[in-house]
């Protein structure tokens, strides 16, 4: 199964490379081995998916050192669509020895579902032994 994790884990290790799928999965893998999820766990009838990517684009952040991974949300920025009844902006900055990104996914909702983003571990890193 997967582990739910802190984005800070990043911190410290070097990416090989960010896979996006679609938009409402990123993978980051990393050069020891270690995979990451960035997704939505759907519930429902919520819709939670990136807006925009500012910064270093994912594509250009290669072989990069981690220096800081911050995630922070807020219900204050303006919704994207007046019907949404709920909704939250979710922040990934990610800075590495190339510059800063900044992931801005967008959740909404009638206000009964999660909006939130998930960060799992998927692969454990190289000569890790036991379940993750």
């Amino acid at each position: 199964g997967e582990v739910i994790m802190s984005f800070s884990v990043l911190i410290g290790k070097v990416i090989r490379n960010i896979e996006r799928v679609g938009d409402d999965q990123l993978y980051f893998n990393c050069t020891d081995g270690s995979r990451y999820q960035m997704y939505h766990s759907q519930d429902c009838c919520e819709l939670v998916e990136i807006e925009d990517v500012a910064g270093v684009p994912l594509d250009e952040i290669v072989n990069a050192t981690v220096l800081t991974a911050d995630e922070s949300t807020n219900r204050t920025d303006p919704k994207v669509d007046d019907y949404d009844e709920s909704w939250t902006w979710t922040f990934y900055r990610l800075t590495t020895n190339l510059g800063t990104t900044v992931i801005r996914w967008y959740g909404a909702s009638n206000g009964y579902y999660s909006e939130s983003v998930d960060f799992e571990l998927t692969k454990v890193a190289d000569g890790t032994t036991g379940p993750i």
